[in-house]
């Protein structure tokens, strides 16, 4: 198929779209839009694979959430079969997340599970899907995700990773490219001007665009269950943002996300 747009992260395999999963696919095919579903548990994980498995335009990424750091075990014999599976392209979502919880013991949970998938990532060759949520007004779970990743990058120098949902500062952001890293933006740019300045300072090849569908639909979808096909509207707000074409935009979106996920 011809690529037109790569949403490369969403949850189609979520209950919420249990009832129009097939119209929503069928849909993407028509107008040659990839994404890929990534797994927050096993069996999710397992879930995307069978979903791309059955479309050429669907891929998966398998991991466990940090959420579920202290009540899912990292089987990684399990994982590993998961993970070499020829439609999985990426490891994760994985990482650190404090927005909701700030329990020391609970950070060492999630720290101890974001360096399994790490190495796991390493082992098949595959980039990881990263999710960094920081407690509020810090940027302290980015902190500390980049100082873990910066221990393995000096050992593994081909090591790539994506930062999904990205909501760090500029700061971060010239941290995360001093890796030689990538990061994924969504709705929520179609709709605040939070994201503004790092978009418009970093370079266009290491941004992707993303929905995490079923979650925070753009502008103008907000309010309803968001859909990958909505990422159209993500691709064309960074090209707003950086002052660039349209076109030009989606064609370097599109390439970036080719390389960095193999598709």
């Amino acid at each position: 198929m011809q690529i037109k747009y790569i949403d490369i992260h969403s949850h189609l395999n979520l209950p919420e779209f249990d009832k129009d999963r097939e119209k929503i696919i069928k849909q993407l095919k028509d107008e040659n839009i990839v994404t890929i579903t990534v797994g927050t548990d096993f069996e999710t994980s397992k879930f995307a694979i069978g979903l791309a498995e059955k479309n050429e335009n669907l891929f998966a990424s398998v991991g466990i959430h940090p959420s579920d750091a202290e009540g899912e075990e990292f089987n990684y014999q399990e994982m590993l079969k998961l993970a070499k599976n020829n439609k999985v392209v990426a490891i994760g979502e994985c990482g650190l997340d404090y927005f909701r919880d700030e329990n020391e013991d609970t950070k060492n949970s999630q720290k101890e599970l974001f360096e399994k998938h790490i190495k796991l990532a390493i082992e098949v060759g595959k980039p990881l899907m990263i999710h960094a949520r920081a407690s509020k007004g810090t940027m302290d779970a980015y902190l500390d995700t980049l100082k873990i990743l910066e221990k393995y990058k000096k050992e593994n120098n081909n090591f790539k990773a994506n930062f999904h949902f990205f909501a760090g500062n500029l700061e971060i952001a010239k941290r995360v490219i001093d890796l030689d890293f990538t990061m994924s933006f969504d709705g929520p740019i179609t709709f605040t001007s939070d994201y503004d300045e790092v978009i418009k300072n970093i370079p266009l090849e290491k941004i992707m665009a993303e929905t995490d569908a079923p979650f925070a639909a753009p502008v103008p979808f907000r309010g309803k269950i968001c859909e990958p096909q909505m990422v159209k509207a993500i691709y064309e707000k960074i090209a707003e943002i950086k002052g660039l074409s349209k076109e030009e935009t989606r064609l370097k979106i599109v390439e970036n996300s080719r390389k960095v996920f193999k598709i």
